[in-house]
This record gives C-alpha cells, structure tokens and sequence, in this order.
C-alpha cells in the first residue's frame, strides 16, 4: 500500500503521463480509470481528485498531443509555417495512433487546440486570405493529414511487404477484367514501383491549388 506522502505526490501531470503511455502502448480502448490508477500504484478515488471522469481525461490527453503540433508563426511565411505544421501534426498522430479518431469527433476547447487554429488562421490571414479562405484552406490541410494518417495507420499491409502482397494477389487480379489494377501490381511484383505512397505529395497539390487560386481574377 502506498504511504499517505506518496499518494500525496500523485498529480494530474502524472495522471497524463501514465494515461498516455498506455494509450500510446495499447490503444484508448484498453485505458480504464482502474488500469490507470493500478499502474500509478494508487486507486481509482484517488485519480478522481484530479481528473473529474476518464471524459475529462481524455480532453487532457488531446490536449498533450495537440501541444505537439508545431505553432505557425503568424509572421512567418504561410507556406512554410503552414507546411511545417502539417508535416508536425502526421508526426504527432503517428506517435498516438489512438488519436486521430478521437481528434476528428471531439470537440476540443483546451489552450493548445485554440491556439493552434488561431495561429492557424492568423498566420494565412495576415497574408492575404480572407477569413473563409483561411478555413476552407486550414480544413483542406487537415482532412488530408487526418484521412493520410489514418489510412496509413490502417493499411492492412505493410509498406515494406508491398512487393511480396502484390504477388500473393497478382494471380487473384484478372487481367482482362481489371487491366490496369494488374499491371499496378504488376509493376510493384516486378520492382518497377515499391507501392510507397508519399504523405507530402498530395500536401504539395494542396499548397500549388491555393496558390493558384488565390492568384486567380
């Protein structure tokens, strides 16, 4: 049993760490408030004098990873500063697989995801973007980093393995049916093309539309 001076030093910091840590290591799903507490050495009560319920936990840990995501200097470039938080956002839901799906469908009103958007914001509308276009190019961006992220988490073959997949299933693919799918997969069996797709590709496509658009009459 853990003495009153250590129960005592048990903190919210801490609390998030830990929740973190197994998230991270086995997902949101296996994260209970009785795991936590046996993983901190404490009890589930004692957690509850810091986080109000396993809700309030998780708007803590979205939080942390949002801290992750690089800050755009509004008086910087847009196009770096914007390219910059993108890359770091793939990075920072790679580190958390668990959260992406978390991301999209809460509602998040902590000082890391408001900052984040208003510098955001700032950063494109300061340089000529008006408000709209500043949130139509900001949710381009990240429904790209969102959707990338998520089907790369979610493939159910791995990137290096693409070569020996495609030729389990090159004989499964008709060639008179589907011409083209076949000759794709003929391409990566034959080493032609490794079957790597590449986040900042279509990032890039993104960046090169808004510029044209906003040069556009």
């Amino acid at each position: 049993m853990k003495s009153p001076y250590q129960r005592k030093s048990l903190t919210t910091d801490k609390i998030v760490d830990k929740a973190l840590e197994i998230a991270d290591a086995e997902g949101f799903e296996a994260l209970s408030m009785r795991k936590l507490a046996g993983a901190l050495g404490s009890t589930a009560m004692s957690l509850y004098n810091h986080v109000a319920n396993k809700d309030a936990l998780l708007a803590l840990m979205l939080e942390r990873v949002t801290e992750e995501i690089s800050t755009p200097d509004i008086a910087g470039d847009w196009e770096v500063e914007i390219w910059q938080r993108a890359q770091s956002m793939r990075a920072a839901l790679l580190r958390h697989r668990w959260a992406p799906p978390l991301l999209i469908s809460t509602i998040t009103m902590g000082k890391a995801a408001l900052r984040d958007i208003d510098a955001t914001l700032g950063c494109l509308i300061t340089q000529g973007f008006s408000y709209a276009e500043a949130d139509w190019a900001r949710n381009a961006i990240d429904s790209h980093v969102y959707g990338y992220t998520m089907q790369e988490l979610n493939y159910p073959v791995d990137p290096h393995e693409y070569q020996k997949a495609a030729a389990q299933y090159l004989p499964m693919i008709s060639k008179a049916d589907y011409p083209f799918m076949h000759g794709a997969a003929a391409a990566i069996v034959n080493g032609r093309y490794d079957g790597m797709t590449d986040f900042s590709f279509g990032l890039r496509l993104i960046f090169d539309g808004l510029k044209r658009w906003r040069s556009a009459p």
